[in-house]
């Protein structure tokens, strides 16, 4: 028994098929290698974009006579400087100044205020107070008399001060009070008053009610003298004490004004000169004028001949930039998911579909195919395939990832053919809406249909392009039979390249998805016939787990037909699990309780040799291989646990009973895991009514989730409500209420009527070990 059991250690002890996930310590993560081949494709594809083989472009100078026609070899677009600089000199003449509104100049006055009555107050008559008064004059730079000391020292000016004159200076102040009105005579367009204690701005159109110094001046005489009937001596001496301490607290802030202007400057845009493919710049025999040097000059310095390295490494720059929003989009878990061999597809896609668009760039046609030289090359671009690109990366990946590959595709496909960003647009919407309808395609008819509505996209794009870029009506119905061999050709691309690829990779289409879908497949007819408990069982997760998927939006397709074969390894000992145990004896009654787990772990690792052996693909193989995680097989640790202390053996280790895992690294897995365990404890259910089903429904999951098993899920909690519900929902209708008919096997006890049971089994054997 003891070889036995090392033999089955040693086989669940091999290393688990690899997941994409980082490892700990220095080794290098196992996405590292296929993602620098990634990079390799895109630096190539960036500088192979700028190779140009044409140096036709001649160069003349203003006033010279053109030998020969000169006509673009590529959409450009010329600032014209002169009327770029004169609309950005108008914009900034119309960006209104900031002025500072600031409580400072007020503060000021009113501690200076009180600072100089305090100290004359203070000061004892005499010598002192003469010293005093003649300092305060060379302060306030006005002359001060005795008789005006004498009035400050007095307590009616100081009531007067606190209770009437500085209040009002204070509510006065604080709309803000300029030096002159007169500064806002340049500033037609109104001004900014920029508040310094909150930072808030207001825009002050008319500026006639902002007061200066002098209207502070005379209002203040006005109050003293008609609403407060101050005598003349009283007001006097307010005067000689606040005027030469009145401060502007509005002031034209020069830096801030000369950075908004220099900042709205920046963003208005330049005016080009927009030169079209094939366009004559100069004609033969004409004199050339300052525009059309100008645009020779452009057209030179953008020659495809000489190789323009800061261009290329711009192309390569943006590309990044790409794959790092892609980073930020997926996440760092997301982005470790993508397989070293998930990279290197798609950059072999990248690669074939790159290179097809500069071969289209550089090939033309025999004689020109009597096509016009300014339309021919426009042709080539808009016949491109590059939703067919699209098309094959959505049959195995995401659809984040594929829209972000085929944006990267698209931007170095249109630098190859030297389009604008119509040719982009074109480009990257058509292959958005292929992915669409590829990932809607669920037959090869569907995929066969789906042509009709991508060719009628691209026409649309072609005529949008031709209306916004070329404005040649003359072109549009010639070029839509290019825009239909693109539409063809994608879908031949992907009909044709798809299962090469497929097969290549090991990849799994959803067409071979539904293909295994088929219960007449080999190994689910094998299942059925030796291991029908787990025929059926499977059966019943993979439903739960598709209507799970669909509640959730994970994919119902590669879940359903995953759960169909998760439990394939029970074919090698079907008899050691409970639910093909029918009436026989069970036979873990025999084994010692670390044999029965070695027995029901071995089934992950054997249904992961029969998944490669019958090539089911990758994805279905990782997800066999997570359906039970690192989960604890409960009912036979305890069992060991408790004869071990029975025996005084060494104490039990706990990870000899668990799955070696890993944990479910995507919804799909998770939702196998959830599904299996809820189904298989389902059926010890005693009296199976909706609330005791719910009951049992979240105890479970409440299970999985607190001992960590989704950590890695992706799964939510919000989705683990609605997986909750969507499980009660079929739990409930495959145990629902039946008829009760009389059987042979009833009998009566007390007169009362009982079930004989079908088979003695273990219910806690059938609780655990299922």
């Amino acid at each position: 028994m003891s070889e036995i059991v090392d033999r089955v250690k040693r086989a669940i002890k091999a290393p688990a098929p690899t997941t994409g996930q980082p490892t700990n310590g220095t080794t290098t993560p196992e996405w590292v290698p296929g993602f620098l081949f990634f990079l390799a494709v895109v630096f190539t594809l960036s500088f192979v974009a700028r190779l140009g083989l044409d140096t036709s472009v001649r160069l003349f100078t203003a006033g010279e006579i053109a030998t020969q026609d000169v006509a673009a070899d590529q959409n450009l677009q010329i600032e014209d400087m002169e009327a770029t600089t004169r609309r950005r000199d108008q914009v900034a003449e119309a960006q209104p100044p900031v002025f500072d509104v600031s409580p400072l100049p007020y503060e000021a006055l009113a501690k200076s205020v009180e600072d100089i009555i305090a100290s004359v107050r203070a000061a004892a008559p005499g010598e002192d107070l003469e010293k005093l008064r003649w300092q305060i004059a060379e302060n306030l730079n006005t002359e001060v008399g005795g008789d005006i000391i004498e009035v400050w020292r007095q307590d009616d000016f100081r009531n007067l001060l606190n209770k009437d004159v500085l209040p009002w200076l204070k509510h006065n102040y604080e709309p803000g009070v300029v030096g002159s009105v007169t500064v806002f005579t340049p500033y037609k367009n109104g001004i900014l008053m920029r508040d310094l204690p909150s930072k808030m701005e207001t825009l002050r159109v008319d500026t006639r009610d902002i007061r200066d110094l002098k209207q502070i001046k005379d209002d203040l005489e006005h109050q003293l003298k008609v609403s407060l009937n101050k005598p003349f001596r009283l007001r006097k001496a307010v005067y000689t004490l606040v005027y030469p301490l009145l401060a502007p607290s509005m002031t034209l802030n020069q830096e801030t004004t000369q950075a908004r202007k220099a900042e709205i400057t920046r963003a208005v845009e330049p005016l080009y000169y927009i030169i079209k493919k094939g366009e004559i710049i100069v004609r033969q025999g004409e004199r050339v004028g300052p525009i059309q040097q100008l645009k020779l000059q452009s057209l030179y310095s953008h020659r495809k001949g000489p190789y323009n390295l800061l261009r290329a490494t711009g192309l390569f720059g943006m590309c990044l930039m790409f794959l790092a929003v892609l980073y930020v989009s997926l996440e760092r878990v997301g982005f470790n998911r993508v397989r070293s061999t998930d990279w290197m597809f798609l950059g072999v896609v990248l690669l074939i579909f790159g290179f097809l668009a500069k071969v289209a760039d550089v090939v033309t046609l025999p004689g020109g195919g009597g096509l016009p030289e300014a339309t021919r090359s426009i042709y080539f671009a808009f016949s491109l395939p590059m939703a067919g690109a699209a098309g094959i990366l959505a049959l195995f990946f995401s659809k984040r990832l594929c829209i972000f590959v085929s944006l990267i595709l698209s931007f170095l496909a249109a630098n190859m053919v030297y389009g604008g960003i119509g040719v982009f647009c074109y480009y990257f919407v058509g292959s958005m809406i292929y992915i669409y309808l590829i990932k809607r395609s669920e037959t090869r008819s569907q995929l066969f249909k789906s042509v009709l509505p991508l060719l009628a996209s691209l026409c649309v794009m072609w005529i949008s392009v031709n209306l916004m870029d070329l404005n040649d009506p003359s072109v549009v119905g010639a070029g839509l039979a290019f825009v239909a061999l693109s539409a063809f050709l994608s879908l031949l691309a992907v009909v044709g390249i798809a299962p090469i690829m497929e097969l290549i990779f090991g990849y799994t289409s959803r067409f071979r998805l539904m293909e295994l879908l088929n219960l007449e497949q080999p190994l689910l007819q094998e299942l059925m016939v030796k291991a029908p408990g787990t025929y059926h069982h499977s059966l019943i997760v993979s439903n739960m787990v598709e209507a799970g998927a669909r509640a959730i939006g994970a994919n119902p397709l590669l879940a359903k037909v995953a759960a169909l074969y998760h439990d394939i390894g029970k074919l090698k000992n079907p008899h050691y699990f409970i639910e093909n145990i029918s009436c026989k004896e069970n036979r873990h009654n025999k084994l010692a309780p670390s044999m029965s787990a070695l027995i029901l772990i071995s089934h992950v690792k054997k249904g992961i040799e029969l998944a490669r052996e019958h090539r089911l693909g990758q994805a279905l193989t990782d997800l066999i291989g997570q359906h039970h995680g690192t989960t604890l097989i409960a009912y036979f640790y305890h069992k060991a646990k408790e004869l071990a202390e029975a025996k005084g053996d060494d104490p039990i280790r706990e990870a000899d009973y668990r799955y070696p895992g890993p944990k479910p690294q995507s919804k799909e897995a998770g939702l196998i895991l959830l599904a299996d365990a809820i189904e298989a404890s389902s059926r010890t259910l005693v009296d199976p009514t909706p609330s005791r089903i719910k009951g049992h429904i979240q105890n479970i999951v409440r299970k999985i989730y607190t001992e960590g098993e989704l950590d890695e899920s992706q799964l939510t909690l919000k989705d683990l409500t609605l997986l909750t519900d969507t499980f009660h929902r079929i739990l409930t209708g495959i145990f629902h209420q039946r008829i009760e008919y009389p059987s042979a096997n009833r009998t009566e006890k007390n007169g009362k009527t009982r079930e004989e049971p079908a088979c003695a089994v273990d219910p806690k054997a059938a609780e655990h070990a299922a």
